[in-house]
């Protein structure tokens, strides 16, 4: 079974810390790597993260500030030393395209790798086919900045129980899953009778943004939600001022959104501890984690019906 992870390459807001690099985040799910806002030292924290950079199939930036971008041109330039051979496609605001093309180009290499761009200009579904969809949606930054949601397609489980009892097995399970029936002893059993969907599980990314219904739409029922919480509470003023979000507002966008688990990130300097944004959070959403660099967070499979 392929992974089914998050890794947290950084966790740190605009400064980096001793303890905390510069934010970006890769996603290992269903055979792919969705690569989220690399800042500044992104393609050494993959070494430290134990991860290869040629796991990366889809970049993502929400915006141009910095700390979410800076590391972009030396992961292109890794992939392309690597002579990675799959199409990397790179997702980001279309007002910030001259921004890119100075990252993509800012030094000198003779480049091999094939980037395919996506420039978001209007919020809906950016991608859809194959095993995911992807949507995009404009937070409340100052500049343009996207959250992200990325849905595996639905598959279909069969009860291998009902199989059993009424004897199903073999080629009469392809007939079944090609015809939608199949006829047994002169009764016919259709294809919903023995199997359930499996609805695909949600990834949603919400990077840089004040509180906002746009940040609790795009995660609404996430199997997993990725959130930035630069200030705590007592410095909700500051979170405001600066377009933020404190750990509490963090855990409303969850708790409004009905995700399954919130994972806190983005952590301004001003904090050496994080219990505190932990603690705040849990108040109001309980499945709550902070992120740390390297730290690593699996979400199996939702096998619910």
């Amino acid at each position: 079974m392929s992974a089914r992870e998050l890794v947290i390459l950084g966790c740190s807001s605009q400064q980096p810390t001793r303890f905390r690099n510069h934010g970006a985040y890769i996603v290992r799910w269903n055979g792919e790597g969705f690569l989220f806002d690399p800042g500044e030292g992104t393609q050494r924290q993959f070494i430290y993260a134990n991860v290869p950079p040629t796991c990366i199939t889809r970049i993502f930036v929400s915006h141009f500030h910095g700390d979410h971008c800076l590391g972009l041109g030396s992961i292109l330039m890794r992939l392309n030393l690597d002579k990675v051979t799959h199409p990397i496609h790179c997702y980001y605001p279309a007002s910030g395209k001259k921004y890119f093309d100075r990252l993509r180009y800012g030094t000198m290499y003779h480049e091999t790798i094939k980037v395919v761009e996506h420039p978001i200009s209007k919020p809906g579904i950016v991608e859809e086919g194959g095993d995911f969809k992807i949507e995009a949606t404009f937070l409340e930054h100052g500049v343009d900045n996207i959250g992200w949601r990325i849905t595996e397609k639905d598959t279909r489980k069969f009860d291998a129980n009902k199989l059993q009892q009424l004897g199903i097995k073999g080629i009469l399970v392809s007939e079944l899953q090609k015809n939608g029936y199949v006829i047994i002893d002169g009764k016919k059993i259709g294809l919903e009778e023995v199997s359930w969907i499996r609805p695909g599980d949600s990834l949603a990314v919400v990077i840089d943004t004040r509180y906002c219904q746009n940040a609790i739409d795009i995660a609404k029922n996430a199997r997993l939600l990725l959130c930035e919480s630069t200030y705590l509470e007592e410095h909700r003023d500051l979170a405001r001022e600066h377009y933020h979000l404190t750990a509490k507002q963090a855990a409303t966008i969850a708790k409004e959104a009905g995700a399954q688990e919130l994972i806190l990130t983005h952590f301004s300097a001003r904090y050496m501890f994080l219990k505190e944004f932990e603690k705040e959070a849990r108040a109001v959403f309980p499945n709550t984690h902070v992120a740390e660099d390297l730290l690593v967070f699996p979400f199996p499979k939702n096998v619910k019906k």
